[in-house]
Formats: C-alpha cells, sequence, structure tokens
C-alpha cells in the first residue's frame, strides 16, 4: 500500500494516496446525488421515478468504479510486486557487479602490493650495493690519502720503496742468501745485499725522485719544464753517485750496484726522457730497475744460486755415483751366482724327470706281464684287468706259488 507508482514534481504517488482520492471521489458523487434527491422531493412522480432510474444508474456506475477500483488495486499490486522483483533482481545484480569489482580490486591490489614488494626489496638490494660501493669508495679515499701523506714525506717515502723492496726480495730468493740493512767494512749499510756464489754481496738500495718527477708533471712553460728537467737529472745522479761511492767497494763487494726505483711510471719516466742519465749510471756501474725488472733480476739470482748448490754438490754426486757403480757389481756377481744355481737345479730336476721315466717303463713291463693258470687263460675274463700292486693280484702271485 505504501509502494510508489508514479512522481510528479519530485513528489512521490503510492497507492495508499490513490485509493484515497478514488475514495473521496465517489463520497463526493454519493453526497452530491442525495443532495440534488433532497432538492428535488417536490417534483411529481415522474421525476422521482427518473430520479430513481438515474440513482440506479448511477449505483450501477459506481459498482463499475468500484469494480474498477478493484481491477486497478489488483493491477497496483501487480506492479508493486513486479516492481518489488526488479528491485530485488537489480539490488542482486548490483551486489553481484560489487562482488565482482571488489574481487576484481583486491587482486589488483594483492598484484600491485606484490609489486610494490618486490621493487622495495629489489631498490633495498640497490642501496645495499651502493651503500657497500660507497664504503670501499670512502675506504679508498682513505687509501689514496693516506698513501699520498706517505710519498709526501721524504722518510716515509723512503720506507714505502725499502717495505716494496724488501718484499720483492723475501718473495724470490730464500733465506740465508740476502740480508737487510748490511754493513760494510767501510760502516755504510745499504738496503738490501744478496750474496752470490763468490760470497761477495751485491748492493740494492731503494730511491725515490718523486718530487722531481711531480715538478716535471706539473710544469706548465718551457722554463718551468726545463727547470724540472735539470732538477730531475741533478737528482737522479745525486742518487747514482751516493750508490757507486758508498756501496761499491772493490774485492768486497759486486762489481755492480742496483738502484731500485719503487714506481713503475716514475722508472718509465726516467728511462724513456733522460737516456742520458741512464747511461750515465751503466758506467758508474749502477743499474736502474723497476719493480718488475727487480723480480726478473731476483729471478736470475735465485737460478744463479741453485747452479752454484749443484756445482758444490758435484764431488759428492760423483762420490755417490761410485759407490752405486761398486753396488751394481755386487748386484751382477751375486746373480751371476743365483744363475749357476738355477743351472745346477736344472739339471737336477732334468735326472730326476729321467729317474721318473725310467720307473714308468718298468711299471709298463711288469703291468704286461701273466701270472693266469691255463684254465683261467682259456675263461672269458669275468671284469677288466686289475691294476698293478693291488690286493687280489697279490693273492693271486701267493697261489701260484
Amino acid at each position: 500500500m505504501n509502494e510508489i507508482l508514479f512522481v510528479i514534481d519530485d513528489t512521490p504517488i503510492r497507492t495508499g494516496m490513490v485509493l484515497l482520492a478514488f475514495g473521496g471521489l465517489v463520497l463526493a458523487l454519493l453526497l452530491t446525488i442525495t443532495i440534488v434527491i433532497a432538492r428535488g422531493s417536490g417534483r411529481s412522480q415522474a421525476a422521482a421515478m427518473a430520479q430513481a432510474i438515474r440513482a440506479d444508474e448511477l449505483e450501477e456506475r459506481v459498482s463499475e468504479l468500484l469494480r474498477a477500483q478493484d481491477q486497478a488495486q489488483g493491477r497496483v499490486d501487480a506492479m508493486g510486486q513486479a516492481l518489488a522483483g526488479r528491485q530485488a533482481e537489480m539490488a542482486r545484480a548490483v551486489s553481484e557487479r560489487l562482488d565482482a569489482v571488489g574481487h576484481r580490486v583486491g587482486q589488483s591490489m594483492e598484484q600491485t602490493t606484490r609489486n610494490t614488494a618486490q621493487s622495495l626489496h629489489a631498490l633495498h638490494e640497490r642501496l645495499g650495493i651502493i651503500d657497500n660501493a660507497h664504503k670501499n669508495l670512502t675506504d679508498l679515499t682513505t687509501q689514496v690519502t693516506t698513501l699520498r701523506d706517505v710519498l709526501a714525506n721524504k722518510q716515509s717515502r723512503g720506507a714505502f720503496g725499502q717495505a716494496r723492496m724488501e718484499a720483492i726480495v723475501q718473495d724470490g730468493m730464500p733465506k740465508g742468501s740476502y740480508e737487510f740493512q748490511h754493513t760494510l767494512s767501510s760502516g755504510k749499510r745499504p738496503d738490501c745485499v744478496v750474496f752470490l756464489p763468490d760470497q761477495r754481496p751485491l748492493c740494492i738500495d731503494a730511491k725515490f725522485p718523486l718530487e722531481a718527477v711531480t715538478a716535471l708533471h706539473n710544469a706548465r712553460s718551457d722554463d718551468d719544464k726545463k727547470i724540472a728537467t735539470q732538477r730531475l737529472r741533478q737528482d737522479v745522479m745525486k742518487h747514482v753517485g751516493d750508490i757507486a761511492e758508498k756501496y761499491l767497494i772493490p774485492g768486497e763487494t759486486q762489481d755492480t750496484a742496483l738502484m731500485f726505483v719503487p714506481s713503475e711510471s716514475v722508472y718509465a719516466e726516467i728511462h724513456d726522457g733522460f737516456d742520458d742519465v741512464v747511461q750515465k749510471a751503466y758506467r758508474a756501474r749502477v743499474v736502474l730497475v723497476s719493480p718488475s725488472l727487480l723480480m726478473l733480476a731476483i729471478q736470475v739470482m735465485q737460478q744463479i744460486l741453485k747452479d752454484a748448490r749443484m756445482r758444490d754438490a758435484a764431488d759428492q754426486i760423483r762420490t755417490e755415483v761410485m759407490n752405486m757403480m761398486g753396488d751394481v757389481e755386487r748386484l751382477r756377481d751375486r746373480v751371476s751366482k743365483l744363475g749357476s744355481h738355477f743351472d745346477q737345479v736344472s739339471e737336477d730336476v732334468r735326472q730326476v724327470l729321467i729317474s721318473v721315466n725310467k720307473i714308468g717303463k718298468r711299471a709298463a713291463k711288469i703291468e704286461e706281464l701273466d701270472f693266469s693258470t691255463p684254465a683261467e687263460a682259456e675263461a672269458p675274463p669275468a671284469k677288466a684287468a686289475p691294476e698293478l700292486f693291488t690286493v687280489p693280484t697279490a693273492r693271486k702271485l701267493r697261489a701260484g706259488e
């Protein structure tokens, strides 16, 4: 009864309102008829009859209106039920659509969350890698700064070159064949000496003319380059002169000394741009070596020491070889005696085999003899002839006797 049939100017028209309006209309008609009848009571009988007829017709129309009202009420109820069913279907469809949309949104959000988590994980890994790289870069920067501080100080730079030289020598030479800070007869102490087979030490001293090379690299004008070149030449020749004067002692040290330059780039700069300095150092019997050339020189000296040890051990090897040859001679004599024993054994075995053959032949002859009587000889043999030295044959021999 409260269902909305239609809307007029945003005002919902419900079923109860329609029924009330229809009932009011019917009551108004009835009231009008009653008033008309009351006013016309004084008219003639014909008019009364006509009014009665019209009242009957009006009653029939009212009845028809009531029936139409009932039919309209039924139609309104049917429409209400249809609208309720449509509304339920629409609600169900909307609910299903909302559930489907919610499910899709949930899946999409779950996938988005998963992708976001993976992206965050990958981002964290990348950040970890970046942190490690930053840490390594910081450590490298610290090391470079430390190395720069070390190379800036002349004493620290000398200690750096000496430490690198000591590492190369210790890795390549056996213990006892070298010594660091060895004191010569003159009281001078080179950074390292290597004892060669003649027991004269080869002196090695580390020099690092980094300041002059740096000044040459930083020079911009021709005058600055000329001044830096002259400075580098003087520094290198001063080092060469000091090594030749201090560490080349006739009869005590080797005729040549090594000047170790602990930087390949510095050595290359000197060797490529100052060939006259290198030649003067050769004439002064001082050889400039880089870390790679020092490794090669150490390997050569190691092979020289090995050859010297082999020459020293040659007499001992010769004595051991002579003793081994005596052992071989004794072994040959003993093998010869063993061979003669084998020959005697072979002869004894041959004699034994001859005796065995003779015994076999005699046994065969004994087996061929027939010791039976004539009657027994005529009778067919009942069984195979017994073997030699069996018990039945022995009984036959005693009966024949």
